[in-house]
C-alpha cells in the first residue's frame, strides 16, 4: 500500500488491487501521474474534494483516502 500525503487528506493506493482502468489519471491527471518514476500521486494539486471524488469514482476501490471536512470535527474515511 502506497500512502502520499498532502496539507488535508492522505491519499492510499493499493497496486494489488488495481485493474488499471486508468479512472483516476483521466479524471484528475494533476493528482495521479502515469508513467513517472517516483511519487506519482500528489494530494495538494486539487481541492480534497477532488481527491476524494476519484477515490469513489475507482472501480477496483485501489484508491482510498483519509481527510477532513468542512466540519473539523468529522473524519472522511474510505
Amino acid at each position: 500500500m502506497e500512502e502520499y500525503r498532502g496539507t488535508s487528506i492522505v491519499v492510499r493506493f493499493d497496486g494489488a488491487k488495481c485493474i488499471h482502468s486508468r479512472h483516476c489519471v483521466l479524471e484528475r491527471p494533476a493528482v495521479f501521474e502515469a508513467n513517472v518514476q517516483g511519487p506519482w500521486i500528489h494530494p495538494d494539486a486539487a481541492s480534497p474534494e477532488g481527491s476524494t471524488q476519484v477515490a469513489h469514482n475507482c472501480p477496483s476501490g485501489a484508491i482510498t483516502y483519509e481527510g477532513w471536512t468542512a466540519d473539523p470535527k468529522r473524519l472522511l474515511l474510505r
